[in-house]
């Protein structure tokens, strides 16, 4: 049946023109949109359609519409492990050392109710594609349980088959026992994307190739997965120039910048995107921008883990390819879309001046900059022809009282709210607020009895 959205007080299309479209309306047909427009310019045969009972209506009477948020970077096992203790006031070496032994006790359930809860919150927070990178697969865990928990969500999704090589003993990082052993980790890369990847256009479900970091694989690793990643036209991720740690490991081990290690080993161009970058010197942003290498930038994160502010104000400006990531739940300890475009704003104008970001640009790189980043052409704005992915939000909330003067700027500057309605793929996911894929009370109880056993195991050695 035809999906057809009508009456929106604004709808944000980011298309070429970036209209802003007062009364707004949409109309979806399948998994793409058909039309944009005017509500009072809805075309006579939607019209029919809606009058014969053929259409699908929501009316947004009240509400901001805008294209569905794009999560570039997640570590959704981590919503389990979200405050501990020894982990709370560490940087990102001590951080990771805290909490590797405590991942280890991980279990397919495990990854299958953490990837659920962390979707049903990115989707009330008004995302609608997502990536994830998952590194490790203790105890019988594969990238296949978060693919059935995000097929059962409904969310459009990039599972990152992460991956860590390189143990302690070898100069790493990680414990030996979380690592794997890199032939083995190169046949499961060619399992997953030869079982799973979907390069057509409107795809809900892409592998992608993504050894964790420099400081948890080898070179060797990181040039198979590249080679592997363009001989079946899939993306590449990882994590680079996260914090000064992050740098100095870089220098000592290889005699290069993180950006000089990434162009060594291939891992530059539109089909790569890195996680951070905080750290990114000139010439490593000059060497993204020229190859179109994209970056996930993540705030709340860099934030929590004191690392930095990233150069977002200067990478854009030379014309790096930018999106927003929540990052894992242990180190944010929180999945909100709209709140990381907040903070996105907010950090760049305490590094960079109060001009450094506007509200529009922050939505922007949080639509259109993750779509860029993923290597998408088809989702982060409402044109024909795009996928039906849009979010929208009541402003009658108590969050946006007095906003009215600039609705669409408000989305950012003010308290992120959940979202009222959520289409993904032209199928309605989020109705008046309320998850519509899954009985959220039922998967939350089953995460906190996880959550507890998880760090019980780790307290008592697994018994």
């Amino acid at each position: 049946m035809t999906l057809i959205l009508l009456n929106a007080d604004v709808l944000v299309t980011m298309d070429a023109g970036r209209r802003e479209i007062a009364g707004g309306a949409l109309v979806a047909q399948g998994p793409a949109v058909e039309w944009v427009g005017a509500t009072a310019d809805l075309p006579v045969a939607y019209r029919r359609q809606i009058d014969e009972g053929r259409a699908q209506v929501l009316d947004m009477r009240g509400h901001v519409v805008i294209p569905g948020l794009v999560n570039t970077h997640h570590h959704m096992y981590q919503s389990l492990t979200r405050a501990v203790p020894a982990a709370q006031d560490a940087e990102l070496f001590g951080w990771l050392t805290s909490l590797y032994m405590l991942w280890s006790h991980l279990t397919p359930e495990m990854i299958d109710i953490s990837t659920r809860t962390a979707m049903a919150e990115l989707m009330l927070s008004g995302c609608t594609t997502t990536s994830d990178h998952l590194y490790l697969y203790p105890n019988g865990a594969r990238l296949d349980d978060s693919i059935a928990a995000a097929q059962a969500m409904g969310m459009r999704f990039h599972a990152a088959r992460g991956s860590m090589s390189v143990g302690r003993s070898q100069g790493g990082l990680p414990p030996d026992a979380v690592v794997e052993d890199e032939a083995a980790i190169l046949r499961d890369s060619q399992r997953l994307v030869e079982q799973y990847h979907d390069a057509q256009r409107h795809a809900m479900l892409r592998v992608v190739l993504a050894p964790c970091s420099p400081f948890s694989v080898s070179r060797e690793l990181m040039r198979e997965s590249a080679l592997l990643a363009r001989q079946y036209g899939v993306s590449l991720h990882t994590h680079l120039a996260e914090n000064d740690n992050d740098i100095a490991y870089s220098r000592e081990k290889f005699g290069l910048t993180p950006a000089q290690y990434a162009e060594d080993l291939g891992w530059i161009g539109h089909d790569v995107w890195h996680a951070h970058c905080v750290k990114l010197d000139e010439a490593g942003m000059a060497l993204f921008a020229r190859t179109g290498t994209g970056v996930a930038h993540c705030p709340c994160s860099n934030m929590r883990l004191a690392s930095g502010i990233a150069p977002v104000r200067a990478m854009r400006d030379i014309g790096v390819k930018v999106g927003l990531g929540v990052d894992g739940s242990a180190s944010n300890d929180g999945a909100h879309m709209l709140g990381e475009a907040r903070q996105a704003l907010l950090l760049q104008r305490v590094g960079y001046g109060p001009a450094a970001m506007s509200a529009r640009e922050a939505l922007e790189i949080a639509t259109l900059g993750g779509a860029s980043a993923l290597n998408r052409d088809d989702i982060g704005a409402l044109a024909p022809g795009m996928s039906a992915d849009f979010v929208a939000f009541d402003m009658s909330d108590v969050g946006y009282a007095g906003a009215g003067h600039d609705p669409v700027a408000a989305l950012v500057f003010c308290t992120p709210g959940k979202v009222s309605l959520s289409v993904i793929h032209g199928k309605v996911v989020v109705r008046d607020g309320e998850l519509l894929t899954v009985e959220l009370p039922r998967v939350l109880e089953r995460h906190r009895a996880l959550a507890r056993t998880l760090y019980e195991r780790a307290r008592h050695g697994g018994a």
